[in-house]
């Protein structure tokens, strides 16, 4: 009986500690592995949002871009990292419900391997053209895609991103035929459709928002049900081409899963907090961001219901990692 009466004191004792380190968090920098490459959508918003957390738990906040392998690699170091609060993901969909879907062997699980925090905002998108191009706007391109099958080339992010799901399905309901040029992350894929070397591409507005406005890019539609009030000009796709085409992402932040409850509702509500502040939300409109915050069910919900989602689609198009 002697080493149980030793081992009660001891569990005990260790309660107690876990306890006192829970009450005191964060008690160092908190560490987010951003797998994407920076200056995308999801690592401003992750910047403007996490700047906004640390002056309200005076803690610094580090952003660590890990792009690469359409997110796998960085999205590991997440999943296996120590589940004490000090490392955490922020994530777009495409990580969470798309890639898994395109993948045979993946070293983590989307479900089993993350504990969701928040929703934090869903990415508006556009159709984006390069200035030497003559479209104005996705019927154009439906017509010279029409007129030269296979011979338009579109960037992408890389194999199972978003830009490549939404044009694979921008495709597929209009009948047409692209090719295919994926890049190591959204960021080059858009500079280099601005720079004239691939003609078209699909983004979230957050990547190429300043280009835009800057005239370095053309925004010649927008996947929302209507036009958006950053750009009153540019139409949306369903109004110039294929009427009921919508498409969205969304940004989320994550922590290995075995994070303490506690811990994880800390965070949940400082993203709650952070994004209801007034600045943070108008610097986040003006990208193209629409404010979400989310419980963790909620999000664990909402990841369940997109894989299966695009499970489905992935099959029904019949779209291969490449």
């Amino acid at each position: 009986m002697r080493p149980l009466r030793l081992l009660v004191p001891a569990l005990a004792l260790l309660a107690v500690s876990q306890a006192a380190a829970q009450n005191s968090y964060p008690d160092r920098p908190i560490k987010m592995i951003v797998p994407l490459a920076a200056a995308s959508a999801v690592d401003v918003a992750a910047r403007i949002v996490t700047q906004k957390m640390a002056d309200n738990m005076g803690q610094q906040f580090v952003i660590l871009n890990q792009p690469g392998a359409s997110g796998l690699i960085g999205a590991e170091q997440v999943a296996r990292a120590e589940p004490d609060g000090y490392t955490i993901g922020g994530f777009n969909d495409s990580i969470m419900t798309m890639v898994p879907n395109l993948q045979s062997k993946m070293r983590w699980d989307t479900l089993k391997d993350f504990e969701p925090v928040s929703l934090v905002a869903t990415v508006e998108w556009g159709l984006i053209a390069s200035t030497t191009t003559s479209f104005k706007s996705a019927a154009d391109l439906i017509a010279a895609a029409k007129a030269a099958p296979g011979k338009i080339d579109y960037a992408s992010g890389g194999p199972g991103s978003p830009q490549h799901l939404a044009m694979a399905m921008f495709a597929s309901a209009a009948g047409i035929t692209l090719t295919h040029v994926p890049y190591k992350g959204a960021t080059q894929a858009a500079t280099d459709v601005a720079a004239g070397q691939v003609p078209v591409g699909f983004q979230g507005l957050g990547t190429v928002a300043a280009l835009v406005r800057g005239g370095q890019l053309r925004l010649i539609g927008v996947t929302t049900e209507r036009r958006l009030a950053q750009f009153p000009d540019v139409p949306t796709v369903s109004e110039s081409g294929l009427p009921g085409f919508l498409f969205n992402s969304w940004f989320a932040i994550v922590a290995p899963t075995g994070t303490p409850r506690e811990i994880v509702a800390r965070l949940n509500a400082e993203v709650v907090k952070a994004v209801g502040d007034a600045e943070v939300r108008r610097k986040l409109d003006e990208l193209g961001f629409a404010v979400r915050a989310s419980s963790s069910d909620e999000l664990r919900t909402l990841t369940r219901e997109q894989l299966a989602k695009y499970a489905r689609l992935i099959k029904e198009m019949g779209i291969a990692s490449e």
